[in-house]
C-alpha cells in the first residue's frame, strides 16, 4: 500500500496545451461538451497534451460471496460459473460482444468463483477458492487478504500498462454481489439509509426487503470495525470490489485512465478515493446505473455519468461504450482542422 504516496495531481501544463488545442479547433470553444473535456483529463493522466490510445482492456473479475446464502440474489449461484466460461469460450455474452465492438480485449480473471476449473482463456488467482464468507456473521475476509487482493489490482495495472495497454475498464461477475458493494458504499459514507439499497437484478418485494436488513444488520454487526477502506472491504466487500479498487489505485500511480462501470465498480472506486482522493481524477465515469447507491457514491465524489443508457447488466459494459466515445474525443483532437487553417 506505499505506492499509494506516488499518487500526483493531474499534469497542469499538459491540460492547459490541451485546452488551447480544443480552443482552436474549427467549432465554437466548448461546443463538444463532454469530448472536449474528455481530452484534458487525459492530458492531465498520460501528461501528453495529445494522445492516441492503441489498446485498450476491460478487466472483469469474477468471484462469489457468502452474503448469497441470506437469499439476496434471484438467480443461482452457479451462474457467476457460468458466465466466466460463457465469457472464455467467447460465446457472444454481453460483455464480449461490446468489448469487441469497441476494439478492446477482455481480461478474465477468477479471484474466486466456486467450480470454476482452470481455463485457457482465464487467469486463475482463487484468493478464496469459494469466494468469501458471509459477511451477516464474520468478516467477508481478513484484512491481509483484503490488502493482497488491493495489492493484486494495482500490479494488474503496472503489468498492462507494460503490455502497452492505454485504457482499462472494469467489470465483475459474481452472483450477490450488488449487496457487498452497496455495503461497502453506505459504510464508506457512513449511511444507514435503507434507500440506497438497490434491486439489484430485479428482486421481489419479500427479497428485497430482506436484501436491505441483512445490509443494515451487517453493517451494525461490524460497525466498530468500518474504520477505514481496506477494513470495509474486509468486513463486507468481495474480491471483485478490492480488485478494482487497487485497478483504480494503479491508474492512478502508473497514469492511465480507468472507467468506472456501475455500481460494483463505482464501490471499487470509492474505496479507492477514500484511501487517497487524487485517483478520482484519473477516473472517467461511463453510465449512470439505477441503483440508488451509485448515485450517491458518484455524488460524493463528484463523478458525473456521460451516458443515460438505463443499464444494469455490470461486466464492464458501460465501459465498452465509453470507449468508444474516448475514441471520437481523441479523434477530434488529433485530426480536427485548425480555425488558422482556414
Amino acid at each position: 500500500m506505499k505506492r499509494i504516496s506516488l499518487i500526483t495531481p493531474l499534469d497542469a501544463q499538459a491540460m492547459t496545451e490541451a485546452q488551447y488545442i480544443q480552443d482552436s479547433l474549427i467549432k465554437p470553444a466548448g461546443s463538444l461538451g463532454e469530448l472536449e473535456r474528455l481530452t484534458v483529463q487525459l492530458a492531465g493522466i498520460t501528461g501528453n497534451p495529445l494522445n492516441e490510445i492503441h489498446r485498450k482492456v476491460i478487466c472483469l473479475f469474477g468471484s462469489d460471496h457468502g452474503i448469497y446464502s441470506e437469499g439476496v440474489c434471484s438467480s443461482p449461484q452457479d451462474f457467476t460459473r457460468k458466465l466466466m466460461e460463457t465469457y472464455a469460450l467467447r460465446q457472444n455474452g454481453g460483455i464480449n460482444v461490446l468489448a469487441r465492438q469497441a476494439g478492446a480485449e477482455l481480461r478474465l480473471y477468477d479471484l474466486g468463483v466456486k467450480g470454476l476449473p482452470p481455463h485457457r482463456n482465464i487467469i486463475t488467482r482463487k484468493f478464496l477458492p469459494d469466494g468469501t464468507a458471509n459477511f451477516l456473521h464474520g468478516r467477508a475476509m481478513s484484512r491481509s487478504m483484503s490488502e493482497d487482493v488491493i495489492a493484486f489490482g494495482i500490479d494488474t495495472v503496472r503489468e498492462l500498462k507494460s503490455e502497452g495497454f492505454g485504457l482499462i475498464g472494469t467489470g465483475e461477475a459474481g452472483m450477490a454481489n450488488t449487496s457487498p458493494s452497496c455495503a461497502c458504499i453506505m459504510a464508506g459514507l457512513g449511511s444507514r439509509d435503507s434507500e440506497l439499497v438497490g434491486r439489484g437484478a430485479g428482486l421481489d418485494d419479500d427479497s428485497f426487503m430482506r436484501k436491505k436488513n441483512v445490509i443494515l444488520q451487517a453493517l451494525d454487526f461490524h460497525a466498530a470495525d468500518l474504520t477505514d477502506p481496506v477494513n470495509i472491504i474486509s468486513c463486507v466487500g468481495g474480491l471483485d470490489i478490492a480488485a478494482m479498487a487497487g485497478v483504480f489505485l494503479g491508474g492512478a500511480i502508473y497514469h492511465v485512465p480507468v472507467i468506472i462501470d456501475g455500481v460494483i465498480s463505482i464501490a471499487g472506486a470509492l474505496m479507492a478515493y477514500l484511501l487517497e482522493p487524487l485517483t478520482r481524477e484519473y477516473m472517467v465515469a461511463s453510465h449512470e446505473s439505477a441503483e440508488p447507491a451509485y448515485v450517491k457514491a458518484a455524488e460524493f465524489m463528484r463523478l458525473k455519468a456521460p451516458l443515460k443508457m438505463s443499464m444494469r447488466l455490470g461486466e464492464g459494459t458501460g465501459c465498452a461504450l465509453m470507449m468508444q466515445i474516448i475514441d471520437d474525443a481523441l479523434a477530434i483532437i488529433n485530426t480536427m482542422g485548425k480555425i488558422h487553417e482556414l
